[in-house]
């Protein structure tokens, strides 16, 4: 690819990353991206992207990998062998390394937008990484009190993760006074997780 094409489909990239994670990944439009890049060709995001998809689909494998790899990095031993907080912290770390470049936030105020896809997890595609299926599936099991507890609980701990450490981005971003520091801030977000995963089935409300 010559090399003016590729600085346009890096600014691109670039562009449609922060105007995902500002506007919103279903309000921003192709024009908003194509324009916030410089391009006057609105049809330059499907030249190199095929769609707005396309491009979206393309930030979360450029996030996702790397951080699936540095998961695996946590897991020196089989995930069973690992206790929950350990397993829990393998999740939270990675992503709490995002908060400190502008990039890396932009990601973590895209991701739950996405909330509607995150009980696919189980399935093996590149946006499904390996590690990833295998810290949850532990989870899962360890949450299990039956199938569908399980399931659910390890959904909550992704919606309750994913909206926190955006929450915290947005708050870096803008300069907002946080209570916690990061390092109290993910602390308290691994306690929150763990015991999410690990609290006792109760009966049912009256």
């Amino acid at each position: 690819m010559p090399r003016d094409a590729t600085d346009t489909r890096d600014r691109l990239l670039t562009e449609a990353e922060r105007v995902f994670a500002v506007r919103g990944v279903h309000q921003a439009t192709t024009r908003e991206i194509t324009e916030a890049a410089g391009q006057r060709n609105t049809s330059a995001l499907t030249y190199h992207f095929g769609s707005r998809t396309g491009v979206l689909r393309e930030i979360l494998l450029r996030h996702g990998d790397p951080l699936d790899e540095e998961r695996g990095r946590f897991l020196v031993a089989p995930v069973e062998q690992h206790t929950t907080r350990t397993l829990v912290a393998a999740l939270v770390l990675p992503y709490a390394a995002c908060l400190h470049t502008p990039s890396g936030r932009n990601y973590l105020r895209i991701i739950p937008q996405l909330a509607d896809q995150f009980p696919t997890w189980r399935v093996e595609d590149e946006l499904s990484p390996p590690n990833l299926r295998r810290i949850l599936s532990e989870l899962e099991c360890r949450a299990r009190n039956d199938d569908a507890v399980g399931r659910e609980r390890v959904i909550g701990a992704i919606m309750l993760l994913t909206t926190a450490m955006a929450e915290r981005a947005r708050a870096i971003d803008l300069a907002v006074k946080t209570d916690l520091d990061e390092r109290r801030f993910v602390a308290n977000l691994v306690d929150m997780l763990v015991a999410v995963i690990e609290a006792p089935a109760g009966p049912p409300p009256p």
